[in-house]
């Protein structure tokens, strides 16, 4: 799992045939000499709209054997992962680029490279859906790396062969309880190209641009790195250190924000609607018998354990979680809402375990044969096998009332968007550059929406407002339209307020304002936005859990 993009380049391939055409077709790429080579195409493919869940995010990506796997991927994801560019690099395009969701199950050889793999998406969405794309320049923000003159702290690699690696590290095993957790990460032969995308995926919570490196090294290193988690940076007074701090006092590295031109992706059309499945296609791509775990052991946790879990190279390493935690993740619940799981018994808050569980390798006795990655709908699937097998887990899933909200005007401060922009909503400020959250410290939270309808904003609140709303927001506004609007407010656990359950005892519709002078999302809705969300009933599917046993049976 990661802790906490993708230097931009474009590949120019021509397609041979008329435009939506079947995949299969060979495609055309124009090497350094000009000269057209084909490129192979995936052999099938099967592309359509992805089904709604409460918390999408891209997964996949990988190829698993003979099968490309994505899911849940916005029309930008899909651009991004196929040309190679950062998605704050994808400009242009229609409203819905952000928005609509898509799922893509392909064939193709399993030794195919990772760069055919890219020409291959390619390939879909030029024949698929029409993509049409040219590169430009725009000015664009972005973390830059640079090394400071005589500075330098990290040791040339002793092996450089291989792709470099950085591995975060696993939390100590017997961390005093109350102790900040830190992010230690090794890497080994790593150049400083690679270092800067892996360090946009690691320290997510700290660099929300893009990171450039622009040290000038060449040579690939050895070095670790520590830094504080953004969300406990505050917490840790002296014994925190931040990810800008940790690359300069570490590595003599210089990582700050500018302003810069960057080659950017411009869409210049793209079909909402793929074009139709090939006939026959269940018997093209006939589906696949669900993973299961080749070997897994279950065992009590140790007293004092910390709970921590990381899925690396076909291997689940689990640490200190009650199976609540596990079952919440493995059925893509809210683990914070008591209403999720009907019946459960008191000891799966309390009971810990630890797992250890790994994947079957087809590797022909080649010990150089990594496993396969899992992607998180491949993993809660084995997950949810793993624990009604071992477990003896009996359970439905059926619609139950549990507490939701809805939108009401009040005095709306809405500003009418630009229809034509990209609908999305992103932390951090928006296009004027205020951040709200740098005139109190309790406020942590900084949403910026674009071109969003009020309906679109109830979808994603689950997602944007973790800890306060658990099930989508019904729009009772009677308000039309699309707005741009900017929410400032601080994270659940920073109020004196309870989160919202069928428990609590708030009886109106905004959380008591916290004396520390913390802003609840509910006072946010009132006093920034002119809305209230009124609390109700609702019917929602929740997991029944019918019977399960207490000691899981033996390894």
């Amino acid at each position: 799992m990661m802790v906490e993009l993708k230097t931009a380049f474009a590949i120019s391939i021509m397609v041979i045939g008329a435009a939506g055409s079947a995949v299969g077709q060979a495609l055309m790429a124009s090497n350094s000499s000009g000269v057209a080579t084909h490129v192979a195409s995936f052999d099938v493919a099967d592309v359509h709209p992805s089904p709604h869940v409460l918390r999408p995010f891209m997964d996949g990506g990988e190829l698993h054997g003979d099968r490309y796997v994505i899911h849940q991927a916005t029309m930008a994801d899909l651009i991004s992962t196929a040309y190679g560019v950062d998605s704050t690099n994808v400009q242009g395009g229609p409203s819905w680029l952000d928005w609509d969701r898509f799922e893509i199950v392909a064939k193709a050889p399993p030794t195919t490279s990772k760069a055919d793999l890219r020409l291959m998406l390619q390939g879909i969405l030029k024949t698929r859906f029409n993509l049409a794309t040219h590169e430009g320049s725009a000015p664009m923000p972005a973390f830059v790396m640079k090394a400071q003159a005589g500075k330098v702290k990290m040791k040339e690699a002793q092996a450089a062969e291989g792709e470099g690696t950085c591995d975060p590290q696993p939390p100590p095993p017997n961390q005093a309880a109350g102790a900040i957790r830190q992010i230690v990460v090794i890497c080994k032969n790593e150049t400083m190209q690679k270092f800067a995308e892996d360090i946009h995926d690691m320290a997510g919570g700290y660099l929300d641009k893009p990171v450039v490196d622009s040290t000038g090294l060449k040579e690939a290193y050895d070095f670790t790195i520590m830094w504080t988690p953004r969300g406990l940076l505050g917490v840790a007074g002296a014994d925190g250190i931040s990810i800008f701090d940790a690359v300069d006092k570490q590595l003599g590295l210089k990582l700050a924000l500018e302003t810069a031109p960057r080659t950017v992706l411009i869409v210049d059309s793209v079909d909402k609607t793929p074009s139709a499945n090939p006939p026959d296609l269940d018997k093209k791509l006939p589906a696949l018998p669900p993973a299961q775990f080749e070997v897994a052991t279950i065992k009590p946790s140790k007293p004092d354990t910390q709970p921590m879990g990381r899925v690396n190279n076909g291997e689940v390493d689990v640490h200190g979680l009650t199976v609540k935690q596990i079952i919440s993740f493995a059925w893509d619940l809210n683990p914070n809402d008591s209403e999720a799981i009907v019946g459960p018994p008191k000891w799966l808050d309390n009971d810990k375990f630890d797992i250890l569980a790994k994947v079957s390798t087809d590797d022909g006795g080649d010990a150089k044969v990594k496993p396969p990655q899992l992607d998180a709908d491949e993993l809660r699937h084995m997950l949810r096998a793993l624990i009604e097998d071992r477990f003896k887990m009996k359970d439905h899933l059926e619609d139950r009332p549990v507490t939701a909200y809805t939108m009401k005007a009040v005095s709306p401060k809405l500003t009418a968007a630009d229809p034509t922009k990209r609908t999305r909503c992103d932390e951090g400020p928006g296009p004027n550059g205020k951040d709200l959250r740098l005139g109190n410290a309790m406020i942590n939270r900084l949403i910026y929406c674009q071109n969003v309808t009020l309906e679109q904003l109830g979808i994603l609140l689950p997602n944007l407002a973790f800890g306060y709303i658990y099930y989508p927001v019904a729009d009772g506004t009677g308000l039309k339209g699309s707005f741009d609007l900017t929410l400032a407010f601080s994270s659940v656990d920073r109020t004196l307020a309870p989160p919202p359950s069928s428990n609590s005892q708030q009886t109106g519709t905004t959380l008591a304002a916290d004396p520390s002078g913390a802003v609840s999302l509910f006072d946010a809705f009132k006093n920034q936005l002119g809305l209230r969300l009124e609390k109700e009933k609702r019917p929602m599917p929740v997991l029944v859990i019918d019977h399960i046993e207490e000691q899981p049976t033996a390894n």
